[in-house]
């Protein structure tokens, strides 16, 4: 069993990368005009980025609420590739979380965009709280990691909320459409084209909807539906059996792992923990090599090779708030969300009694191969069971179609982070929407697809 969670951890760690600087030099800014910058908004401090000298990096400043009734103002860190005169404009990307910075990621991201850099400006920055400016919950932070579903203890969701204050409020999903817009018009571009990846779909979503004219053309890569995800996860517990079955299909295994995964649930009741170990997993191996045999062993009453795992994605998942915020995690999904009880503005005293009620109205058709208790046990939505009561931002409906530009969603046939159930969904709300399905592919198409068909299909559509 220590191997196995020895050799899991070194897998999961393996995909972080972290870094960090800091730039800020206050400077007044032209004019405002729906394609300058709004006073004080403007890019300063600029200079070359460290060990990216095609690039310049330099901040953004920008308030901290932007309807102006409370005072303060953000630096967020913004890099900014040096084709000036790219034809096709501005090509933003937008990471995931919420939590994870840009910056950090430039690297990496270019060298997966090289062929249309030509034509485009990669543009990235850390969307408010993340990076150097991550919001810090050490407790939180700990236990959760990098991970959306392990639960937390409530007292260290009460003692990060406390920690961030009233401020908190300040870092739903709208205040970074807003901040968008700000750096469109820092950036002197008239439409962007967003690529975004998992979360980063649904800011990209977001914008598009608040600022259609905007936008020259959307890549949505592991898709969250404009509405917003599911707290119950009801596409991803069903989606475990298919997506285990396929991965077992390509390797050649002899066992139902949907049959299995029911009963080790059905005999442990460890859903989330196990939800949890298959959605870290998949970043590393999207056939979920040696998982099927785990869970049949487990379903046999040996659960040693299956803990081993857990613990070794849970190990995994260690990674420091400026890698991914637990802090702003929580302060936007709690500000965004829509849960059982309500949302952010519902009581705390009257939510845990409609989380039951919810659990107890869930069927097993609804949640198999897990149960309901892991639908109504995840650590998002734990979280924001215990966070304070806070008045919803205003957001625009969720139900209408995006605008009218060409739409590209991209997903991983074996994805349980975002299941392709939530791509069909956003799917239905485009104009003529491009939709390409990567088989054997799991999260994150543009930087994990080992075929290189995802990689490939943005190509083209960025470039067409």
């Amino acid at each position: 069993m220590t191997s196995t969670r020895g050799r899991i951890a070194a897998l999961l760690g393996a995909v972080a990368v972290v870094a960090g600087t800091t730039l800020a030099t206050p400077a007044a800014a032209a004019p405002a005009s729906p394609d300058r910058p709004a006073p004080g908004s403007g890019l300063t401090g600029q200079a070359p980025c460290p060990d990216l000298p095609d690039f310049t990096c330099a901040t953004l400043t920008v308030p901290l609420d932007h309807s102006g009734s409370d005072p303060g103002a953000l630096g967020l860190k913004v890099a900014v590739g040096g084709n000036t005169h790219a034809p096709k404009g501005d090509l933003l990307f937008l990471t995931g979380g919420p939590g994870q910075p840009g910056v950090p990621l430039v690297k990496r991201v270019a060298d997966g965009l090289a062929p249309v850099l030509k034509d485009y400006r990669l543009v990235m920055f850390d969307q408010r709280g993340t990076g150097g400016g991550a919001l810090q919950c050490p407790a939180l932070q700990e236990q959760m990691g990098a991970s959306d579903l392990t639960p937390p203890t409530p007292q260290a969701v009460r003692d990060c909320a406390a920690a961030l204050g009233p401020d908190r409020r300040h870092y739903a999903t709208a205040d970074t459409v807003d901040d968008i817009d700000l750096l469109r018009r820092a950036l002197g571009a008239h439409r962007l084209t967003l690529d975004g990846v998992s979360y980063g779909t649904f800011v990209a979503e977001r914008y598009a909807l608040a600022h259609p004219g905007h936008v020259n053309r959307l890549v949505l890569d592991s898709v969250v539906p404009q509405q917003g995800y599911d707290p119950l996860d009801l596409a991803a517990l069903p989606a475990g059996a298919r997506v285990l079955r396929a991965a077992c299909q390509a390797t050649g295994c002899t066992t139902d792992p949907g049959a299995d995964l029911a009963e080790t649930v059905r005999r442990y009741h460890d859903g989330p923990a196990v939800l949890d170990t298959l959605t870290s997993y998949e970043f590393v191996d999207p056939n979920y090599g040696g998982i099927p045999e785990a869970l049949h062993e487990a379903a046999a009453g040996y659960p040693e090779k299956l803990q081993g795992f857990i613990e070794g994605a849970h190990e995994g998942d260690a990674v420091p708030a400026e890698f991914l915020s637990q802090g702003l995690h929580a302060s936007t999904l709690c500000a965004d969300g829509h849960y059982p009880w309500g949302t952010s503005d519902t009581p705390v005293e009257g939510r845990a009694a409609a989380l039951e009620r919810t659990r107890q109205r869930l069927t097993a058709e609804q949640t198999w191969p897990f149960d309901p208790a892991t639908a109504t046990g995840l650590g998002s939505l734990l979280t924001c069971l215990d966070w304070p009561r806070e008045k919803v931002p205003p957001t625009p409906p969720a139900h209408r179609k995006l605008p009218d530009v060409p739409v590209l969603l991209l997903g991983g046939d074996r994805d349980l982070s975002t299941p392709l159930e939530w791509l069909h969904q956003e799917a239905a709300m485009a104009h003529d929407p491009q939709v390409v399905i990567v088989p054997g592919a799991a999260h994150s198409v543009q930087s994990r697809d080992r075929s290189g068909v995802g990689r490939k299909a943005v190509f083209d559509f960025l470039l067409a």
